[in-house]
């Protein structure tokens, strides 16, 4: 009877619990709508509607969460302008790397230029490739014009393992600039000899070709391999300028008055970057 009886208060007792929250409920609730917004009610009042008011936990919670993820986001904005950043700073390390080599190679050019031993009677000036036609080889551009002394028709030499080595003819001129024309355009010609056999013969371009050298004679001695050199017959260019080596002699069937051989020119189009242009040649007496 006695552990009955005490059943029975402690459910009156919970009843009565059960009660008195919904009022306690209430009543603070009304007490936070009736509170002032101002001084330390407001503090009271903020903690109050966290601790009863489930969807304000709740909604504070997300803005936390959300909070964090905004910081984490940013953090990968920032990283991602970072990386680009220092990206933009690779690129332009290896473009003045990749300008400070050719400077050097233009100057080891020039180095070597100025060692070329022209003869004294030799006038002119240096010019620098300043514009060649993608399309073809056959022509370049110079920076150096009728203000430097330069005409049309003269020679222009190059440079290779620091000896002079013929390179063209200008055909047009500015007073800035002058158009090259190279020993393998088809419009250019020159009177050479072949060395030992002596042989001499008219130097044409052929485009894509190997310049020929034509009107050898038949019983000609000269061989592949002999070294050619510009001829003192020539009224443009002075005489012992390296031309190339012969590369091929054809022999074509029929009846010919003359033979022709094929030079390998020592300079190629691709390698002329500075070209000393003979500006007056003086006669020798």
């Amino acid at each position: 009877m006695k552990q009955v009886s005490q059943t029975k208060k402690q459910m009156s007792s919970g009843s009565r619990r059960r009660k008195i929250l919904p009022g306690v409920f209430v009543f603070v609730s009304l007490l936070l709508m009736v509170l002032p917004l101002e001084g330390p009610v407001s503090s009271v009042k903020a903690v109050l509607s966290y601790v009863f008011i489930p969807q304000i936990r709740a909604a504070h919670e997300t803005v936390e969460y959300a909070k964090g993820v905004s910081d984490t986001v940013q953090e990968l904005l920032d990283t991602h302008r970072e990386n680009e950043r220092l990206k933009e700073q690779l690129r332009q390390m290896q473009l003045q790397n990749e300008q400070a080599r050719e400077i050097f190679k233009e100057n080891a050019r020039l180095n070597t230029a100025l060692t070329l031993q022209a003869p004294a009677s030799w006038n002119g000036v240096w010019a620098k490739t300043a514009y060649r036609e993608p399309s073809q080889w056959n022509s370049v551009v110079v920076d150096k014009g009728t203000a430097s002394g330069v005409q049309e028709r003269s020679a222009v030499i190059a440079q290779q393992g620091g000896q002079p080595v013929l390179a063209g003819v200008v055909v047009e001129v500015t007073e800035n600039t002058a158009k090259v024309l190279l020993l393998r355009d088809e419009d250019f010609s020159a009177v050479v000899y072949a060395d030992p056999s002596g042989e001499e013969g008219l130097l044409t371009g052929s485009g894509a070709a190997l310049p020929k050298m034509k009107y050898l004679p038949l019983l000609s001695t000269v061989k592949e391999g002999e070294t050619v050199y510009t001829s003192s017959a020539s009224s443009i260019f002075p005489a012992g300028i390296l031309v190339g080596k012969i590369a091929e002699i054809e022999r074509t069937d029929g009846i010919n008055s003359s033979l022709t051989a094929r030079v390998e020119p020592a300079v190629t189009a691709a390698a002329i970057q500075e070209l000393f242009i003979l500006t007056h040649r003086e006669e020798t007496k």
